[in-house]
């Protein structure tokens, strides 16, 4: 007993001990969380005044301060990043703020490299800039940055070294030492392994490009590593497209030749091409399993078809778009793709989601483009539910706009747990473009110049001028884009250009200047509708030898047009489509107009995989116009160019005015053509296809006299596209099947000139 006795005693004093330091420790603390500050002492200050840290601190005098509270006045004036060293204290009911300011840039210079351009580039990415604080931690990822930039331009192995000159009264001078590095060429481009693509396609894909001198201007001739990895992914990415599931890009290297440059080598395994054989949606049971019956029909056009990550998207987009007409929230859905030999089942799962809210999205990383910009091409806002879908439809939507290099985001949970905050961080990239173009060929020569700026005072408005010369004409033209106005979705241009013509073979020369605006927004799923309105004046002279009627056409024309229109395109893709179609329509209204007339024009494209060595197309291009009361002037009259009508030169068929080919009132052309890409040696980097053309121009107001045989002209033919030594060359060879008395052909078309 008397043991246990002691025991307890102990215990109890044990407890007693324990409580009475627990009371000093609360005591202590206590007496921090009670202090009142009533004034307030800074030191160590120069370049900020005493009042501005108290407002960045967010310091208010007579109010109790804990600890807390002065580690909320250190985070305050730590963000502001002007402080290296923050020192806090309390003291006689007086807050004590001891700071070492960090040294102010008063000049940021660049040594080792002359563009002006290039130097505002690297001012505008880095942190450290002028009248800012010189923070060390931050100069060696500015220093990252510039040594990325020069790789993005094609220069190995730069290097940026950086120096501080102190001038005084905490102020430096930053000076940064570039050393560019070699620019090392692609000389050639190879693709080895089990390719079963040709080389020509392969090179069309990639960004890449081999060395040419009518490159010269081209930046992506310049070997980086940035590049080789894009080329990877959209090799991978086109290999998936054609149906090659399991495609590998092993590996990219390069042989150094003796000049320093560069032969770039791909290794590829395609492995086995991939038939859907099957698609099915499984659907959670609270929803109504009906909304997605309509999928089946879309299921049905792929079925059969090789295997492509674009179908897939496509019915992913079908399925989002009944999502939202059946106004469904909390939605999510995945994808299974079973590969099984050389086929591929795909099944789409479409399930509840956790009922998530978007609390907050910050913007990073925009240090030109305005954030409204950013946030216009969001499919998702603070207070919305939470959707991966619609995250990952932004992204792309984002990467879409091609005003950065790069666009990430990151999931952060937000202040409860079914909220979510949501980081948009974007890698902003140049751009400004410059392109060129010059050809050479049976009908003269042409030259073609462009510049733009895509993103115009970071709010990702479009400026661009053109300008094109060739034997008959030159013009130029100044466009002005926004193409998202009033962050409502819909493009607006505005335009203004001129143009001077001389036309030997049709009987007058003119100056035209012209502007306008116009309008396009996507009212459907790739329908698109276009509203515009244009004002012009012609000066139209006609040729000495011209005749008695067309002299009547001499004189000074205005007018001011409405136009409306719509286009549908359903192809796989913009650029050598291999399937898919696209048809449009145009009418132009006058609204007032020296001579009124109406005009319209219908195009219709279809493309189809015949087999894997034939893509067929059907293009079909109707054009009229009619005068009201007058006869359509020269200069607006239809004419029919021989790139839609071979084997005949451009504007010599149809109706003529003595020696004059006047134009018509309507132009019809229909063109079938088969393109046969391995047809030709792989060595020879030629694309071969046929063609069969069939056109008519016909109509006159003034006098039925004057020839207007409405004879169908056709012709027939085969064409060559060359990647030559000294640029793209384009050969055609053509014979007339049908053609009128007056028509003057063309059997033999070549074209030398690129874009660059």
């Amino acid at each position: 007993m008397g043991k246990r006795s002691n025991i307890k005693k102990n215990l109890k004093l044990v407890k007693q001990i324990i409580s009475y330091f627990l009371f000093i420790i609360f005591f202590s603390f206590s007496s921090v969380k009670a202090e009142v500050v009533k004034k307030l002492n800074i030191s160590g200050n120069k370049r900020i005044s005493t009042e501005t840290i108290k407002i960045y601190g967010e310091i208010q005098l007579n109010k109790n301060y804990n600890e807390q509270n002065i580690n909320d006045i250190l985070n305050n004036l730590y963000s502001t990043e002007f402080f290296e060293d923050i020192q806090i204290k309390i003291e006689n009911n007086t807050l004590l703020i001891k700071i070492k300011e960090y040294p102010t840039i008063n000049q940021l210079i660049l040594i080792g490299e002359q563009s002006k351009k290039i130097k505002d580039q690297i001012k505008k990415i880095i942190f450290s800039k002028k009248n800012k604080s010189f923070i060390k931690s931050k100069l060696s990822k500015d220093i990252d940055l510039i040594k990325k930039l020069y790789s993005s331009l094609g220069y190995n192995n730069s290097e940026a070294i950086p120096k501080t000159k102190d001038i005084g009264d905490n102020n430096i001078d930053l000076i940064i030492e570039v050393k560019k590095g070699e620019v090392t060429k692609i000389s050639s481009i190879k693709f080895i392994g089990d390719k079963k693509i040709r080389d020509k396609r392969l090179r069309d894909v990639i960004a890449s490009e081999e060395d040419k001198f009518w490159k010269f201007l081209s930046k992506n001739t310049k070997f980086n590593e940035n590049l080789v990895s894009l080329d990877k992914r959209l090799l991978t990415n086109y290999y998936k497209s054609k149906g090659f599931y399991d495609v590998k890009i092993n590996s990219s290297s390069g042989e150094i030749k003796k000049d320093g440059n560069i032969n770039l080598i791909y290794s590829i395994d395609a492995g086995k091409r991939y038939t859907i054989t099957k698609i099915s949606t499984n659907t959670d049971k609270v929803f109504d399993s009906k909304i997605f019956f309509p999928m089946e029909k879309y299921y049905k056009e792929y079925i059969g078809n090789y295997y492509s990550p674009f179908f897939v998207t496509e019915l992913l987009d079908e399925i989002d778009q009944l999502i939202s007409n059946n106004n469904l929230q909390f939605v999510e859905h995945n994808v299974e793709e079973i590969p099984s030999n050389d086929t591929i089942e795909i099944k789409i799962n479409i399930f509840e989601s956790e009922k998530v809210l978007v609390e907050r999205i910050d913007v990073l990383g925009n240090n030109v483009t305005d954030e409204r910009v950013i946030r216009s091409a969001l499919l998702i806002d603070e207070g919305d539910p939470f959707t991966k879908v619609k995250l990952d439809k932004s992204i792309a939507n984002l990467k879409a706009k091609r005003l950065f290099s790069t666009v990430k985001e990151n999931l952060k949970e937000g202040s409860k747990k079914n909220l979510k905050k949501i980081e948009i961080e974007v890698e902003e990239q140049p751009t400004g473009e410059i392109s060129a173009g010059a050809g050479v060929g049976t009908s003269g020569g042409s030259f073609a110049f462009n510049i733009s700026e895509n993103n115009w005072l970071g709010e990702g408005k479009i400026i661009a001028f053109n300008a094109d010369i060739d034997e008959e004409s030159i013009s130029g033209e100044f466009n002005y884009t926004n193409p998202d106005y009033n962050f409502s979705g819909n493009s607006v241009n505005y335009f203004l250009g001129s143009s001077s013509n001389d036309k030997p073979n049709q009987g007058y020369e003119n100056t035209v200047i012209s502007t306008g605006a116009n309008t396009s927004f996507e009212q459907y799923k790739n329908i698109f509708m276009n509203l515009g309105l244009s004002a012009s004046y012609d000066d139209l002279r006609t040729t000495n030898n011209a005749s008695a009627n067309l002299k009547k056409q001499d004189g000074e024309f205005s007018e001011l047009l409405g136009s409306y229109g719509f286009r549908y395109d359903g192809r796989d893709r913009t650029f050598q489509p291999t399937s898919g179609h696209v048809v449009s329509f145009n009418q132009d209204l006058p609204i007032y107009a020296d001579k009124n007339y109406i005009s319209n024009s219908i195009r219709y494209s279809k493309y189809n995989t015949i087999s894997e060595d034939m893509i067929a197309a059907t293009k079909l291009s109707i054009s009229t116009i009619n005068g009201f009361e007058d006869d359509v002037r020269l200069s607006k009259r239809r004419k029919i160019s021989s790139k839609r009508l071979r084997g005949f030169e451009s504007g010599k068929i149809g109706p003529k005015d003595g020696d004059d080919f006047i134009g018509g009132n309507y132009a019809v052309t229909l063109n079938f053509e088969a393109s046969l890409p391995n047809i030709l040696p792989e060595a020879s980097r030629a694309d071969f296809s046929t063609f069969l053309d069939f056109g008519n121009l016909w109509g006159v107001d003034y006098d039925s006299s004057i020839d207007d045989s409405n004879k169908i002209r056709s012709s027939a033919g085969v064409a060559i596209n060359w990647s030559s030594p000294i640029g793209p060359m384009t050969f055609t060879l053509a014979q007339d099947l049908a053609k009128a008395d007056t028509d003057v052909t063309q059997s033999f078309n070549f074209s030398l000139g690129t874009t660059f």
